[in-house]
């Protein structure tokens, strides 16, 4: 249809507007909290199935080695085996690395690499998480715990502290999935997540500076500037033995991870490449006695599994809230990340992992690990992906990983004597490198410039503040582009293209046309109290400035003002009185609104507040075609001032 033939519109081709039947409210209501909190239907499968099958069901959902594990083959076990044993060689010295970062014993990394694999391979649902700790979160509780306990002076209450939080961490990680709170940890974003991961790695880093300078004193803050300060002003104490160990040490690690990218079927050149680097250095400092010469070692490690730390809990004030705090915070990063890596690597397998089920495995592991003498784990991005490439099938690589950890703890520690801090202290500098996401960040910036705002400034909180800075500014500047996104909603203006009955966006299509006499707009967003006040004003500036743009170019004076509503899926009691005053608005101008296509649940709510019999049926249509056709019709066969047209009007024929 072209902007100039329009005809009497046949009434048996035009559709009303449905009002759909009034549902009972407590069905509304459940409909609501189902699609809230059950979006993905977990209970479909539980229907018309006999008990001892619901029974079997619900253990399989929680319990999901109990899926997997009967159709376990010879072919996964040798798959399984391999990836274990891969990740058991990267598990051990990262275990001890970020342990030492956390502040915490050594022997803590390994223990949290034998009790939460073992819980996370019956709970999990990913084939390919490889469970541990993490650099991010051993740095988080450090710092936090730091603030209020200091690790030299009362070891044990730090250590207790540690636990304590590690246990809030879980309950709230399983809480938030058994009841189906996952979506909150969906308010950090992407652009979040690289900005406070850069910042995080870039800090790490930096707190590397202590071992691989040999220095004895250094500040506990954790941003750029203390950092620095701390070690320009110890120059007269740095050790060229233990930097030029260090950088030897930096440079393999960084070589063998670039050869395995390059060379893929290699990628357990750089698995191997952090136990080799323990072993090389511990042979070294055994041979040269270089411990004489100022290379810190680890010292003895204690032989034995993991003792029992629950009468350790510290569940009394004032100290419990410090560890709860800190337990949150560290609880939703851990969560963050696990399910992300998670997610990752079922999407490049092709099949699903729930995140509620993984919030209800990752929470219970910390809790019992909190119980027997592990701190914060989770799914790490580092071990997950060399568990993949090493073609684990099921979560059972884990427990292999278990396995040879366990063996270590009963046999093997005696070793870790002479391993040299600044070896542990390369492994996690070449380990958070690849942490700061440097492309990721240019892509944010050629996609969207608020999202490299939001991971600009998560990573300047970070490094420049504290960690908690950081998450907090990242939250805070996401949370606010969401309010804007709800408060400062997008209006289009639509025009007709050419020999088309198709009306869109005249920013988008240039070579649409406006329809003389008739101003089309588009809302794209729910209404709500936080727009209603600002989509009022932007409405009445279009038509202010479309009466301007008539009155230059001479054209028809406007008559007609049509909202195309589609989009627009629900409305609150304040964007009725919106629309109640944009139609008194419109009404003293001598105009009509009209209405396209509203949705149902606005349809209810317009009919029920009887803002429907206030503007008139015959005034909202189904399709912006129908109501220009409707409008170019009165504009040719009747008055100018549609207001004083009584008749019912063609929609009522």
């Amino acid at each position: 249809m072209g902007n100039a033939d329009y005809e009497y519109p046949n009434a048996d081709c035009v559709h009303r507007v449905a009002i759909p039947p009034p549902q009972p409210f407590f069905k509304s209501l459940k409909y609501s909290l189902k699609e809230t909190f059950f979006p993905d239907d977990p209970f479909r499968k539980f229907k018309n199935q006999t008990p001892s099958i619901k029974f079997v069901l619900g253990l399989q959902y929680f319990f999901p080695i109990f899926e997997w594990a009967p159709k376990y083959t010879l072919q996964f076990l040798k798959s399984d085996l391999i990836s274990g044993i891969t990740i058991a060689s990267l598990a051990i010295p990262q275990g001890i690395s970020y342990a030492k970062l956390a502040n915490l014993p050594p022997i803590l990394g390994l223990y949290s690499s034998f009790i939460p694999p073992l819980i996370y391979a019956m709970m999990g649902s990913s084939r390919d998480l490889a469970v541990g700790t993490v650099a991010v979160g051993s740095l988080l509780m450090a710092s936090m715990l730091g603030r209020v306990v200091n690790y030299i002076e009362n070891p044990n209450l730090y250590l207790h502290l540690a636990f304590t939080a590690t246990f809030f961490a879980g309950v709230l990680q399983a809480s938030l999935g058994l009841f189906r709170l996952g979506f909150i940890v969906d308010f950090l974003s992407h652009a979040t997540i690289v900005g406070f991961m850069g910042g995080a790695a870039t800090v790490v880093c930096l707190q590397q500076l202590k071992s691989i300078l040999g220095l004895e004193h250094f500040t506990h803050e954790a941003d750029l500037v203390s950092v620095m300060r701390s070690v320009f002003s110890q120059t007269h104490e740095w050790r060229w033995e233990s930097a030029v160990l260090g950088c030897c040490f930096i440079f393999f690690l960084l070589v063998t991870r670039y050869f395995s990218k390059r060379q893929p079927k290699f990628f357990w050149v750089s698995a191997m490449a952090p136990l080799a680097s323990v072993i090389l250095g511990s042979l070294l400092v055994y041979l040269t006695h270089a411990e004489k010469h100022g290379v810190q070692v680890i010292g003895k490690l204690k032989k034995g599994l993991n003792p029992p730390s629950v009468t350790n809990l510290v569940l009394v004030s004032p100290y419990m809230g410090t560890a709860i705090k800190t337990g949150l915070v560290t609880g939703i990063i851990a969560l963050a990340e696990g399910i992300a890596v998670g997610r990752s690597f079922s999407m490049f397998k092709n099949y699903h992992i729930d995140g509620n089920k993984e919030m209800i495995a990752i929470g219970t592991m910390n809790i019992f690990g909190s119980f027997t003498s592990c701190y914060l784990t989770t799914g790490p991005f580092s071990r997950s992906a060399v568990n993949y490439n090493a073609g684990c099938k099921t979560a059972a690589s884990n427990i292999v990983m278990a396995i040879a950890v366990m063996l270590t703890l009963l046999f093997l520690t005696p070793l870790f004597h002479f391993t040299p801090l600044v070896v542990l202290s390369a492994i996690i500098v070449s380990a958070m490198l690849g942490l700061i996401d440097y492309q990721a960040a240019i892509h944010l910036w050629k996609i969207d410039k608020f999202d490299f705002l939001v991971c600009f400034s998560a990573y300047v909180g970070v490094v420049f503040g504290s960690v908690e800075i950081g998450l907090v500014i990242a939250v805070a500047v996401s949370l606010l582009r969401v309010l804007l996104f709800i408060a400062r909603p997008r209006t289009f203006l639509l025009g007709n293209i050419p020999n088309s009955a198709v009306y869109r966006n005249v920013e988008q299509y240039p070579n649409a046309n406006h329809v003389p006499g008739i101003l089309i707009l588009e809302i794209d967003a729910p209404i709500y109290f936080a727009n209603a006040s600002y989509l009022r004003e932007r409405i009445t500036r279009w038509m202010d400035e479309e009466e301007d743009r008539i009155k230059a170019s001479g054209q028809t004076s406007l008559q007609y003002v049509i909202m195309n509503m589609t989009t627009v899926a629900n409305i609150d009691t304040s964007g009725i009185s919106m629309l109640e005053e944009c139609k008194k608005s419109v009404d003293r101008r001598g105009l009509q609104l009209v209405l396209v296509n509203p949705g149902s649940e606005v349809m209810k709510k317009l009919n029920k507040s009887k803002f429907l019999d206030e503007l008139g049926h015959k005034w909202v249509y189904l399709t912006v075609e129908e109501a220009v056709s409707a409008c170019n019709f009165m504009l040719n066969s009747y008055k100018p001032n549609p207001m004083k047209d009584d008749s019912e009007g063609w929609n009522n024929a």
